[in-house]
């Protein structure tokens, strides 16, 4: 079961990133209330919210989905990791002080995600 943090609300994004998380690790495309059940099998979260946003989430392109009989099965088109570095890229085509917002995004990480960005960088770009 995967749980919202501090005082039971969500943080914008986090159920995206849940259900994809659910999406990714399923065997097979699953219906909303498949996805509900593995997110909170005690029912907190209302069948409604998790079918809207499967449906942000298919209308983004990082689902796909198929009806079978009165509902859809969704399935992930890629890691959840994908959508935040999405979301990322999308905040920053905004911006046009990049190197203010870079500079800003480096000094509040940890050291091992700092260690771990450097060593990222560092590697020869994908299709060298």
């Amino acid at each position: 079961m995967i749980t919202p943090t501090g005082g039971g609300r969500r943080r914008p994004g986090q159920l995206e990133i849940e259900i994809m998380t659910v999406l990714d690790s399923a065997v097979r495309p699953l219906t909303p209330g498949e996805v509900r059940d593995r997110l909170e099998p005690a029912g907190s979260i209302s069948y409604s919210t998790v079918v809207t946003t499967l449906t942000r989430l298919f209308d983004k392109g990082a689902v796909a989905r198929h009806r079978d009989g009165r509902a859809f099965r969704y399935g992930a088109l890629s890691a959840p990791a994908g959508l935040v570095a999405d979301r990322m890229s999308r905040l920053m085509e905004v911006e046009p002080d990049r190197a203010t917002v870079l500079r800003r995004f480096v000094s509040n990480l940890s050291p091992d995600d700092e260690r771990l960005l450097r060593e990222l960088l560092e590697q020869d770009p994908p299709g060298d």
